[in-house]
């Protein structure tokens, strides 16, 4: 390749969009955030957005794809969930017939089914990366525990089994870097907090960041859903989410790595950290 061709890829690479599925959801809008910090271009795709998209509707791909140098693939509602294979399968297939240069797939860890999809996905570009994630802390601030914590009470289908949760803003920082750099193309990039903690634990670091009492309380998988369905959670949303506990929280994924501060060159976010700038935020502020 000569300098000249080189530099017009480069250039090419820059200034064309980057395909954020999910864009508005809690890693996408965050790395859309961070492409924008860096004068990229995100391509926000969902089933509201400009490119509007549907994971179960293959109408609005090819228009989401059209003229993207990398996408990232934020699959909803699970990668675990039956049938979640076959649409990353077409999906980046399609997204290599485009011309996509690189793809950066997010997924869970102790998942088989996800496992499957990643496979797919690593086989479908040599430029695939994986960023492979423990549980989300923010699922404590911007997600199905939110309430609980509000609430005082953090009822759950688990008891004393061990998670190291991981920050999405280090996620997030992971997967911009994977969008745009080649760095890490062809790998799993497994991504954890820097320490695993029970939910008994993590109510002791709430209640200290919070200034409230809050407790763990263990719950079986069917009471589980019936308080998340009660509260306004969509019952399937709720039921795969009963499912990923008893699938994922058994011990299997209590080991941490060290693949944030490998990646990124600085150590990743501990949940006390998390919790005092999500108060600070006011994320766990009650209404007058």
């Amino acid at each position: 390749m000569t300098t000249s061709e080189s530099t017009a890829r480069t250039t090419t690479t820059i200034t064309a969009p980057i395909l954020v599925t999910g864009g508005t959801g809690r890693t996408g809008r965050r790395v859309a955030d961070r492409l924008r910090a860096q004068g990229r271009q995100p391509r926000i795709a969902s089933r509201s957005g400009a490119a509007p998209f549907d994971w179960h509707d293959d109408a609005g791909w090819d228009a989401a794809l059209d003229g993207t140098s990398a996408v990232y693939v934020c699959y909803s509602p699970d990668l675990a969930l039956p049938g979640a294979d076959a649409v990353i399968d077409a999906f980046t297939a399609r997204a290599v017939r485009h011309g996509v240069e690189r793809i950066v797939l997010l997924s869970g860890r102790g998942e088989d089914g996800a496992r499957a999809c990643e496979d797919l996905a690593l086989a479908a570009s040599a430029a695939t990366t994986v960023v492979r994630c423990s549980w989300f802390q923010e699922n404590f601030s911007e997600h199905f525990l939110l309430g609980g914590v509000l609430d005082g009470r953090i009822a759950v289908p688990a008891d004393q089994v061990r998670e190291p949760f991981v920050s999405l803003e280090d996620v997030a920082d992971v997967a911009t870097l994977a969008l745009t750099s080649d760095t890490h193309a062809g790998e799993v990039l497994e991504l954890t907090g820097p320490e695993a903690l029970t939910f008994t634990e993590v109510a002791r670091v709430l209640s200290a960041a919070t200034g409230r009492t809050v407790q763990h309380v263990p719950l079986t998988p069917a009471d589980f859903v019936a308080e998340l369905t009660a509260a306004g959670v969509h019952p399937e949303e709720a039921e795969g989410l009963a499912w990923l506990f008893q699938e994922v929280l058994d011990g299997r994924n209590t080991a941490t790595t060290d693949t944030v501060e490998r990646v990124l060159g600085r150590p990743a976010t501990p949940f006390d950290a998390f919790a005092r700038r999500a108060a600070a935020s006011g994320a766990w502020t009650l209404p007058a």
